[in-house]
């Protein structure tokens, strides 16, 4: 659930829009009695929620609740598992070191993923948690490693990855908590890239501004955003990318960023440009 080697630190969960709650369930919402608290402590968990559920927390997550945040019985925390919204749920009477919690309310809907691929070459360990993590927070829906000529590691820890991904979306206040695929080589997946998915290739030759007008005119469909290794995409790549119809040559400054930079710098763009259509 915490990956060892992360030392960043998150802000605080930021609202999300309400969406309106299924049928025989209990929303609570700003306009109810008790609106959203966004200092409450959020948890993944991968059972089933529902009102009146139960759940039983697995070893690492009861320890992290009746160690590290110290719950106490009759004290509430927030659930989600990616499915069935967000509930407030109350820590149950137990055995010395079990955590039971009664789900008690829907505090929100469950939201649809972002659709926004976040693809990119490897990193070494810390700098990929970070990376992971941002991206995460700046709204990516599926996180695509592949491998390309530059590519600094080939070996990709996906559980890693994945603790990482739930660590954010605990944080950051999202609901649908994005996948991670298995790491492809480029050709593959360039091969693979869905018709209709507008491919968004940050290219750190690319003239200063370049691109900024056609993403401002593609935020409205899926996309998927393409940055590379370190050393760059080879020539070879760079024609295969340039293949591929309809792509978006976008710049992210006049500067050479690290690959860890990138990735903050190319969905901070997306979801600029995503605000202004919305507006």
């Amino acid at each position: 659930m915490f990956p060892q080697d992360s030392d960043n630190e998150h802000p605080g969960p930021r609202a999300e829009a309400e969406p309106e709650a299924p049928a025989g369930r209990r929303p609570v919402d700003a306009h109810g009695a008790e609106p959203y608290d966004f200092r409450a402590q959020r948890l993944f968990v991968e059972a089933d929620l529902a009102e009146g559920a139960e759940i039983r927390l697995d070893r690492e997550r009861a320890h992290y609740v009746g160690d590290v945040i110290r719950l106490g019985v009759g004290e509430a925390l927030h659930l989600f598992n990616g499915r069935d919204g967000e509930w407030r749920a109350r820590r149950q009477p137990g055995g010395k070191r079990e955590v039971v919690l009664l789900c008690e309310a829907l505090l929100r809907a469950q939201a649809a993923p972002a659709d926004l691929d976040y693809v990119f070459a490897p990193l070494k360990h810390a700098r990929l948690d970070y990376m992971v993590q941002k991206a995460v927070e700046m709204g990516a829906g599926r996180l695509v490693p592949v491998l390309t000529r530059h590519t600094q590691v080939t070996r990709v820890n996906l559980e890693r990855m994945r603790a990482n991904v739930i660590e954010a979306a605990e944080q950051c206040g999202i609901l649908a908590v994005p996948e991670v695929r298995d790491p492809v080589p480029l050709e593959r997946w360039l091969a693979a890239l869905e018709p209709g998915r507008t491919l968004v290739f940050c290219d750190e030759a690319a003239r200063p501004a370049e691109g900024l007008a056609a993403l401002d005119a593609a935020v409205r469909g899926p996309l998927a955003v393409l940055v590379g290794p370190e050393g760059g995409f080879s020539d070879l790549e760079r024609r295969a990318i340039a293949a591929k119809g309809g792509a978006i040559v976008l710049s992210l400054g006049p500067r050479i960023l690290r690959a860890d930079t990138a990735a903050i710098a190319a969905l901070a763009m997306v979801e600029a440009a995503r605000a202004r259509f919305a507006g």
